[in-house]
């Protein structure tokens, strides 16, 4: 089944041009495929199991660092024009905390999969919920369907 971004931002509550910025990233890294027409959209390229969160942030944020490191050490006041080479030899201690902090998020996204948190979220949804969201986005397509149909009589 495809989903409109539109449709998959109203369905979250999220803004329409937040995602459609981001699902031609998610195409590009081959997370989703795109098709157009009636009933186009967005669908998974890849099973749920085999994409994991990382390969998300890295499609949409691409593989940059998240710390930015400026620094600072050696720009005390205290220094004046010269910091001291105790100040600024070896790696920033700040800077390494944050590389520590960003190689375990890292590694906690890429052991986490859609299907695990589809498996989560199934255990703690009430069943009943599922089919609230089918009847939703049958809602959708209908409508979709039927807007289209009577413009083109």
């Amino acid at each position: 089944m495809r989903f409109s971004s539109r449709d998959l931002a109203e369905l979250q509550g999220i803004s329409p041009s937040f995602l459609a910025k981001i699902f031609p990233k998610l195409e590009k890294a081959g997370l989703v495929m795109a098709s157009e027409g009636v009933r186009g959209g967005y669908r998974l390229a890849k099973a749920p199991g085999d994409i994991t969160f990382l390969d998300i942030v890295d499609a949409i944020e691409g593989d940059k660092l998240l710390f930015d490191c400026q620094e600072i050490r050696g720009r005390c006041a205290v220094f004046g024009q010269r910091p001291p080479s105790w100040a600024t030899s070896g790696v920033c201690a700040v800077h390494a905390v944050m590389i520590r902090a960003e190689k375990a998020m890292r590694a906690v996204l890429a052991q986490e999969t859609l299907a695990n948190v589809a498996d989560t979220f199934g255990r703690k949804a009430p069943a009943e919920f599922s089919d609230e969201i089918a009847h939703w986005i049958q809602g959708r397509f209908s409508a979709r369907t039927t807007t289209r149909t009577s413009r083109s009589s």
